[in-house]
């Protein structure tokens, strides 16, 4: 029971600090990839506003979330949002897995073959490739949504209700299986790992090595530009192997073994965090972010020096103690 109850306060305050830190984030790089792509988008933009709607989405529905972590992992709010929150939370995660791995072919064909791409570099391609991502995912993530409603009809104890009385809803969403729910469960799980997570992920590799390479060998370009594009194709991969790679792991662990994994919900936690991460991705890749926040923080400093000013004035000025207000005080 400890164990449960560190768990639970282990998720929730994972979730807390993701959509403390997310939230803000994000909207801010969604403003900045919005006016940058009305005023001259470019394919890495789409690509980029596309992931930063993808986490929006994501941070929209994870207070659900805390509180099924609050309520350990009981589903008291309308049943209704149980296959809708945990339908949404699973597209994203993999929608994010398919953007970053689109992103990385993008940088890799804008230096490998810089005149040819730059013949097809269009942006609606991008915008093209984005819908075809959520339509892949939504796809392959329907039975996230079809499975609560599939054990809602066979009962909460998961055999067929015998009586006129309608079933009441499951006690859990998208947590306890039977056997006949595991074997089509594992299976779909070993293709989401196989199809959503390996293929993008050797593909990121593979460009983001290339990459690497092709910089380390071009003689015009700076060192401080080099290193900083090695920087942001390494950090990109570590942050695809650690924030998705968990998870992914326990869909192998579970097809093996025969059963979910109770640590499937701690391992889901790196792909939380993703959500608070992509933010500082989108830092480092995109200039129309990084002059964004330096306008902003441009503009907020002097306010707050003023404002510092002022308040130091202010408590400088001469308060007169209690012996001089007594003397003011007293009759001539």
């Amino acid at each position: 029971m400890s164990l449960l109850v560190a768990m639970l306060h282990l998720l929730l305050s994972v979730y807390i600090f993701t959509f403390l830190i997310g939230v803000p984030t994000n909207i801010l790089a969604f403003c900045t990839f919005c006016h940058k792509v009305r005023q001259k988008a470019t394919p890495i933009d789409v690509l980029l506003l596309n992931l930063t709607i993808s986490d929006l989405v994501f941070l929209a529905f994870l207070p659900f979330k805390m509180k099924e972590a609050s309520d350990s992992f009981a589903w008291v709010l309308p049943f209704a949002l149980c296959p809708f929150t945990g339908f949404l939370f699973y597209v994203t995660i993999y929608n994010s897995t398919l953007l970053l791995t689109a992103v990385s072919v993008e940088r890799y064909l804008g230096v490998a073959y810089p005149l040819r791409y730059s013949l097809w570099r269009r942006p609606r391609y991008a915008a093209v490739a984005s819908v075809m991502f959520w339509v892949v995912t939504c796809l392959n993530l329907s039975i996230v949504y079809i499975m609560p409603y599939s054990q809602w009809r066979k009962g909460s104890d998961g055999g067929h209700s015998n009586s006129s009385a309608p079933a009441p809803p499951p006690t859990t969403c998208y947590l306890n299986f039977t056997e006949d729910e595991l074997d089509i469960l594992l299976p779909f799980r070993l293709e989401l790992f196989l199809v959503l997570f390996c293929i993008p992920f050797f593909i990121s590799c593979f460009c983001y090595v290339n990459l690497i390479l092709i910089l380390s060998r071009l003689p015009n370009i700076s060192r401080r530009r080099r290193l900083r594009c090695i920087g942001l194709a390494l950090s990109t991969l570590i942050v695809f192997a650690v924030c998705f790679g968990p998870y992914n792991a326990s869909h192998v662990v579970g097809f093996v073994r025969k059963e979910s994994q109770e640590w499937r919900n701690v391992a889901l936690l790196f792909s939380t965090l993703n959500a608070c991460l992509d933010p500082f991705i989108f830092y480092f890749s995109s200039v129309a972010v990084r002059s964004m926040l330096k306008n902003f923080f441009g503009n907020v400093a002097p306010k707050l020096r003023i404002l510092g000013r002022g308040r130091g004035s202010h408590s400088l000025q001469h308060k007169p103690s209690k012996a001089e207000k007594y003397k003011e005080a007293a009759p001539p």
